[in-house]
């Protein structure tokens, strides 16, 4: 028995390489506010079931993610996205 637990493969991990950093897209493009009336910009955020996408997916900075966050839910007050998706 412990010749055979002596005997049994080490598997290393290997380190994966760091990504790129991710730019936000409304600090890239100049924009101070996001509107809530610009539907096809804000569909790029939210998942197929409705769900806001968290910064961590999206790369988006912290201000826009506030400023995207009050958007989106601006948006389906008025009826221009649906609160849950298809």
């Amino acid at each position: 028995m412990a010749e055979a637990k002596a005997e049994e493969k080490v598997v290393v991990k290997k380190f994966r390489k760091p990504s790129k950093k991710k730019v936000c897209a409304f600090c890239v493009a100049g924009e101070k506010t996001i509107d809530y009336k610009d539907v096809s910009k804000i569909r790029k955020y939210i998942t197929e079931k409705g769900k806001i996408l968290p910064r961590r997916q999206t790369g988006v900075c912290s201000y826009h993610q506030r400023e995207l966050c009050t958007a989106i839910k601006r948006a389906r007050n008025v009826a221009l996205l649906p609160y849950v998706g298809d």
